[in-house]
């Protein structure tokens, strides 16, 4: 395959209303950058909903720094030390995770909590395969294993040769997170958001016991947040957005990733907010994803279902949370009007899932 470099992943002119105060980050970052900082710009990437993302660069040298979204009041959500942390922490055990630079608390700065992190240059795929990025649907089929194959590795990470043995609480983690998850989604409610009550019931009912398994769970693991060789568009080169990393039960990471997964005979309803070509031909269904991955982890993988509604259900919280804040006028970002349709659709894919399940 001829070279992709002109699908590297670009940065653009910063979103207004998200604007880095320039002159006072020169200074900030001068002993950490030296007179590089001098000739330092700013640029941002344009995915996310979350944490923002920007590119500095000065000549041919280039870093990404990272900083909690404007008007969030969430700080656990947005915590970028534990972010700065565990990336420390995968340094010397995970090599797709980018090197950390520096971490910086002082709100002087920027007003808020962020890092500076290692610049991956590579081929970043969202929701549509870019024009000129022509694969076969043998490659799709590849290309898709191989980015469950690096989930797989995350999760088999010894956690004490990694030092994070004590990064989170796994004992109760499903239970937390059902009823951590609940408790955000009406928290953040809004006149036009759907119920879930029928679901998060559903969920408590049918949680499954503790597996035992314990492992580094990233907790937002889907393509856009992969980079590709462009040299080789089948190998994974870089795994970003750590900021709800955690230590805890691999399959809720594996449903939370199921949970972006819209395949070819998903209803329309669903298919239409897909986040990646899921439904291209070629790629896996979801049923073949949990083979595959637990032949590959040696995990055992049961109760699929509830992990799949889970994996639905916490989407729907996190974008109806999104779209409080914007609702409440907190966010400019027009991106976040049509969320409130989205969640709309996880309850439906919710409806569908526990329908059909023979939990």
């Amino acid at each position: 395959m001829s070279r992709l470099d002109q699908l590297v992943d670009q940065a653009y002119a910063v979103r207004e209303g998200e604007e880095l105060d320039l002159i006072v980050l020169r200074e900030h970052l001068r002993p950490v950058l030296g007179t590089l900082v001098d000739a330092l710009q700013v640029k941002q990437f344009p995915g996310g909903y979350s944490n923002l993302t920007y590119l500095l660069s000065s000549g041919h040298h280039k870093w990404v720094l990272r900083r909690p979204p404007f008007g969030s009041k969430v700080k656990s959500a947005h915590d970028m030390g534990r972010e700065f942390k565990i990336l420390t922490a995968l340094e010397k055990v995970f090599p797709y995770a980018p090197n950390p630079i520096h971490f910086c608390d002082d709100p002087a700065v920027l007003g808020c909590d962020f890092y500076l992190m290692s610049y991956i240059e590579g081929l970043v795929i969202r929701r549509e395969y870019p024009v000129g990025f022509n694969l076969s649907p043998q490659q799709v089929r590849q290309q898709f294993f191989a980015l469950f194959d690096v989930l797989g590795e995350l999760h088999s990470v010894n956690l004490q040769q990694a030092g994070l043995t004590e990064f989170g609480k796994p004992e109760g983690y499903v239970t937390r997170q059902v009823d951590g998850w609940s408790k955000r989604y009406v928290a953040a409610l809004t006149s036009d958001a759907p119920d879930f009550g029928p679901v998060m019931d559903w969920l408590r009912d049918k949680m499954p016991a503790e597996s035992g398994v314990v492992g580094i769970i990233h907790n937002d693991y889907k393509l856009d947040n992969v980079i590709w060789s462009v040299d080789d568009p089948m190998k994974v080169i870089g795994v970003l957005d750590w900021e709800m990393a955690t230590v805890g039960d691999p399959l809720m990471d594996l449903g939370c990733t199921l949970g972006y997964w819209a395949e070819a005979e998903d209803p329309a309803f669903f298919r239409q907010f897909r986040a990646m070509p899921s439904d291209v031909p070629g790629a896996p269904t979801r049923a073949e994803i949990v083979t595959r991955f637990s032949q590959r982890t040696g995990i055992a993988v049961d109760n699929i279902d509830f992990y799949f509604c889970f994996g639905l259900f916490r989407l729907a919280g996190i974008g109806q949370q999104i779209y409080y804040r914007y609702a409440q006028g907190l966010t400019k970002d027009q991106r976040f009007a049509r969320l409130i349709d989205k969640v709309h659709s996880l309850r439906q894919m919710c409806e569908l899932v526990i329908s059909r399940s023979a939990l």
